[in-house]
């Protein structure tokens, strides 16, 4: 499930956003608000939950 806070990916290949990743904000009516910030930049952008994919945010950090 996506709810806000997740960090998801963009999979739909067709999006220009394919592949980026971002924060959920809300969620409604089937889909989220993703949050990408990215160096001096940031952008609220609203996707198909069927467009996205949950990603695991702690991967890659040391312990």
């Amino acid at each position: 499930m996506i709810f806000p806070g997740s960090a998801v990916r963009v999979k739909d290949k067709v999006e220009i956003y394919y592949g980026f990743q971002g924060l959920v904000q809300r969620v409604t009516d089937g889909k989220a608000a993703v949050l990408f910030e990215g160096g001096n930049w940031d952008k609220l952008i609203t996707f198909r939950l069927s467009q996205l994919e949950l990603v695991d945010a702690t991967a890659g950090r040391a312990k």
